[in-house]
């Protein structure tokens, strides 16, 4: 599972951050948090987005926290860097990348 974590962590990362590279580029709102208010006002432009957007959240919030208390038991250091990471490129790249971490964690205490 170690490889498949890495492989979604790699996309998970590249595909929606190619999208937020060409926003910030064209628009100087760069990763979406130097304009918060033209960010928020796109992001809850309709119901459907309002929804994906809520819905991301939620994931999100449940995603970090449970990390953090799987970082403790599984012995990951400095849980918060998945906080800052997850703030700033999404959750798309960096759950698969605690999920990699932790393969790794856990196999190194099997053997």
């Amino acid at each position: 599972m170690e490889r498949v974590y890495l492989g979604l962590a790699i996309v998970g990362f590249l595909v929606p951050n190619a999208v937020t590279l060409i926003e910030s580029v064209q628009t100087g709102n760069i990763l979406f948090w130097a304009d918060p208010a033209r960010t928020t006002a796109e992001l809850f432009a309709n119901r459907t987005s309002a929804a994906f957007a809520l819905d991301l959240f939620a994931t999100a919030v449940a995603a970090l926290l449970w990390m953090t208390q799987e970082a403790g038991r599984v012995g990951i250091r400095r849980v918060w860097r998945f906080w800052v990471l997850t703030l700033l490129f999404g959750l798309g790249g960096i759950l698969p990348l605690f999920l990699y971490l932790r393969e790794r964690r856990l196999a190194a205490g099997q053997a």
